[in-house]
């Protein structure tokens, strides 16, 4: 699914216009960007936990020519799913 095809969707649920439901959507994701910025953690109870994880510094492979390469380290953001996610999935 698309973004555009998310704001479809939410506007058809919440009986709301297309502008609307997108600016919505909008602001929830970056309320998501600075919560995670800020707190590295966002909990949403029943649907699952956004985490910002530090990875460390690390040796690869450059699968064309088999050299070894240096990743750095760098920050990811992890996401756990909730018991009631996993649930509506299986």
């Amino acid at each position: 699914m698309t973004k555009a095809e998310l704001v479809v969707k939410i506007a058809e649920k919440a009986g709301m216009t297309k502008a609307d439901s997108e600016r919505c959507l909008n602001y929830f994701l970056d309320t998501v960007e600075e919560t995670l910025v800020s707190e590295g953690k966002l909990t949403l109870t029943g649907f699952g936990t956004f985490q910002v994880d530090e990875r460390k510094e690390r040796v690869g492979r450059n699968p064309r020519t088999g050299d070894e390469i240096k990743i750095p380290a760098c920050k990811v953001v992890k996401f756990r799913p909730g018991k009631l996610l996993k649930d509506a999935v299986k």
